[in-house]
């Protein structure tokens, strides 16, 4: 009797995904999948820019590349970066960006995304849509599934949040 309670008790507990059906329903809008990207980017830009004005006013200048200040700040973004766009999406689905426009990555089939996947999400899928000149993005907007070719690439979709 115990045990069947506890079974009952972790299926509640447990957050599957939406259906697949629903996926598509419920796909974020491109509107909001570009702004949730320009505010993790505005975070690390404005990392650099802080650590550059505390450069400036230590008196770093153009002559010393290699000032404290500014290599802490560029670390600093690196690690931010890292955080943000790949370790904190593969345990919740959500950036800064995401979490401020009320958006969740999901895998395909409505799982939980994973830090591989989230890692090759960004960091290969982006510098692909990049390299192909911005197509790869806009083929989220044309998609009628809403996904990028970084999304094709890592098996990914974005949705609006339920929660």
């Amino acid at each position: 009797m115990t045990a069947a309670a506890e079974t009952v008790a972790v299926q509640r507990n447990a957050r599957p995904g939406p259906p697949v059906q629903n996926l598509a329903r419920i796909r974020a809008p491109f509107s909001l999948r570009c702004g949730a990207i320009l505010i993790d980017y505005i975070v690390l830009v404005a990392i650099l820019a802080f650590s550059t004005l505390v450069s400036r006013l230590l008196g770093g200048g153009a002559r010393s590349a290699g000032s404290s200040s500014e290599t802490v700040g560029i670390l600093l973004a690196l690690v931010v970066a890292v955080l943000n766009l790949g370790i904190l999406p593969g345990f919740t689905g959500l950036t800064i960006g995401k979490w401020a426009t009320g958006l969740r990555i999901r895998r395909s089939d409505g799982t939980e995304l994973g830090i591989g996947r989230a890692f090759l999400r960004h960091f290969v899928g982006y510098p692909l849509s990049f390299i192909t000149l911005g197509l790869g993005f806009i083929i989220a907007a044309l998609n009628a599934r809403g996904r990028g070719l970084h999304d094709l690439v890592a098996g990914t979709i974005v949705v609006r949040d339920p929660s």
